[in-house]
């Protein structure tokens, strides 16, 4: 018997017989981080619905499936713990906010702010995003703080300037490297060597720093000390 034969004289293929088919449902929208795309795109969400199919046709139901994120732009489906990776302009503004708050934090560590720490600390903080920076913004922001009855500054890192660097950090280290971690906690040292050797408050602060971003307290005091010699 010769074969059926379809377009172009190739050979047809059979109808397929049985099978599943997923039908799914939009239930929200937003914008992520695709990382099929590498950048931040649109996605929908989507639930799914699967159906038992005989000859192209839906008869039975077979339950329903995990949610997904579709990308809008190369349509592939992914996960929904995806969501949890920030966006490209929102990490950006985590790491921005991150280094501002550790550099407010050594100040306030450091009780008066030297002129030589504060130009450090708004160089720093400068790079970091805020362009329009000054020595004269951080220092009004120091004396604000040490106003603020419930936090003691120029002594031992109080619970309330920590649970401030754990809300700046704790979300931001699970998404940065290693050398991302270290790189936050050697701007606060180098901040804090601006005006001479550390101070025990100081070295308080960077070690809370180096806590909240999930670095051992070994390499916490190796970066400190290496913060120290000369590049």
């Amino acid at each position: 018997m010769l074969p059926v034969r379809g377009r172009n004289g190739r050979a047809a293929r059979p109808a397929r017989l049985l099978g599943t088919r997923t039908a799914w449902t939009p239930v929200g929208d937003g914008e992520f981080f695709c990382p099929g795309c590498g950048g931040d795109r649109n996605y929908q969400r989507l639930t799914g619905h699967r159906r038992f199919i005989l000859l192209g046709v839906p008869v039975l139901p077979r339950g329903e499936t995990a949610p997904v994120v579709e990308c809008a732009a190369c349509r592939r489906h992914f996960g929904t713990d995806v969501l949890d990776h920030p966006t490209t302009t929102r990490f950006s503004a985590m790491l921005r906010d991150a280094v501002h708050t550790v550099a407010l934090a050594v100040l306030a560590a450091g009780g008066t702010c030297s002129r030589t720490a504060l130009e450090a600390a708004a160089g720093t903080v400068r790079a970091a995003g805020f362009d329009d920076c000054t020595e004269d913004q951080l220092n009004a922001l120091v004396e604000a703080l040490a106003a603020d009855t419930g936090r003691v500054y120029g002594q031992s890192c109080g619970a309330g300037l920590a649970i401030e660097l754990h809300e700046a950090l704790d979300p931001l280290a699970p998404h940065l490297a290693a050398v991302g971690r270290e790189s936050i906690l050697l701007q606060g040292a180098r901040i804090a060597l601006a005006d001479g050797p550390y101070t025990p408050a100081e070295r308080d602060v960077l070690s809370t720093v180096g806590a909240a971003l999930t670095i051992c307290s070994d390499d916490v005091t190796r970066l400190l000390a290496a913060a120290r010699t000369p590049s």
